[in-house]
């Protein structure tokens, strides 16, 4: 544990988070993801799935602006952050799902997930895990999205990430796979950034 706490020490983005106000190093991964792609736009509605403990909601609040919205959705009770609606519970349920739907006024030009499982340590396990993960935000982005909306998904890369590519590319144009300089050097996460969504039938209709 002490050698863990002295690498976060050194860690230049973990003591950036502290210095700038952010609750966790993460917020530099989105604010990386935003300087590339322009994921985000000011009056946006955005819903932030795998929130906690609240980084990304943080930079999205103020890449929105009071024109816009934010809801953060998380297993675990999220601290309240001004200007975002905080939700707890798991994407997966219908009953969430419409509670996000509700909270978003029924659209959303963004839906964005840092979601990740509880590693066991066991790297194929873990990898079938974030798959889930994503492609459950991929069902909440389809139902929620306005034609032309961008999405982004965390992912642990491995043998299901190529289909699960292959099928976000039928949904979005253009789709990339990103590492922001702020990840870990140890971590083998990577970023889907789908932008332009196609407004498939498969998602609205539903």
């Amino acid at each position: 544990m002490g050698h863990w706490r002295k690498r976060q020490g050194q860690d230049r983005y973990f003591r950036q988070a502290k210095e700038e106000g952010y609750r966790a190093r993460s917020a530099y991964k989105l604010l990386q993801i935003q300087e590339k792609f322009q994921i985000v736009r000011r009056g946006d509605v955005v819903v932030d799935l795998g929130a906690a403990p609240g980084s990304w909601s943080q930079v999205l609040v103020k890449l929105v602006g009071p024109q816009g919205r934010v809801i953060a959705l998380d297993l675990q009770a999220i601290e309240p952050i001004a200007g975002v609606t905080t939700l707890q519970g798991d994407m997966t349920d219908p009953e969430i799902q419409s509670a996000i739907v509700e909270a978003a006024g029924g659209r959303a030009d963004v839906v964005l997930s840092d979601a990740a499982p509880s590693t066991t340590g066991i790297k194929l396990r873990d990898h079938v895990l974030s798959i889930e993960l994503a492609r459950a935000a991929f069902g909440v982005a389809r139902r929620l999205l306005v034609p032309r909306g961008n999405m982004v998904l965390k992912v642990f890369e491995g043998e299901d990430l190529p289909p699960l590519i292959r099928d976000v590319k039928m949904a979005f144009h253009p789709v990339k796979v990103h590492t922001p300089a702020a990840t870990r050097n140890e971590s083998w996460e990577s970023f889907i950034v789908a932008r332009g969504y196609k407004g498939t039938p498969s998602g609205h209709d539903s």
